[in-house]
């Protein structure tokens, strides 16, 4: 189990500055970062460096290989799921030290079953329609700072 306070999971990232981005807002709230495969990047590619800056050296992360394996690091009654379908505001959630934060791929967000059945765990954060959604890494760091607001 993560002895973090605070985890941010990227289920099937695509893209290496977005990721890049979240590890440095991950060091910025001490929260440990885990990548579950497939990834669609390299750990090397300089992208991910640039994005990423001198934090990375300072930042706690693990890559997974698939789902299960993350289920079986962490406990998956402490996830919150995002996805711009839920029903709950990611602001009325009351976040706690140990948590999850779940966050699918840039292309395509969280598988449609993993939803559905964790249907109690989702969060959205409320945007106006015009706004498709919000790039990858905002979106971490608003969740992950609401979560640290509240003292996780």
């Amino acid at each position: 189990m993560s002895h973090s306070p605070l985890d941010v999971v990227l289920y099937q990232p695509e893209i290496a500055y977005n990721t890049g981005s979240v590890g440095r807002t991950c060091v910025a709230v001490g929260a440990k970062l885990w990548l579950v495969r497939p990834i669609g990047f390299t750990i090397d590619d300089r992208r991910l460096r640039r994005a990423g800056l001198d934090y990375w050296p300072h930042l706690d992360w693990e890559i997974v290989d698939d789902w299960d394996a993350l289920c079986s690091r962490l406990d998956p009654a402490r996830f919150w799921f995002l996805s711009k379908t839920a029903a709950t505001a990611y602001t009325d959630a009351r976040f706690a030290p140990g948590d999850a934060l779940v966050f699918g791929s840039e292309s395509r967000g969280l598988p449609r079953g993993m939803l559905d059945a964790n249907a109690e765990r989702c969060l959205r954060i409320p945007i106006r329609p015009e706004a498709r959604s919000l790039n990858l890494s905002v979106s971490v760091a608003l969740v992950a700072f609401e979560a640290r607001r509240q003292g996780v």
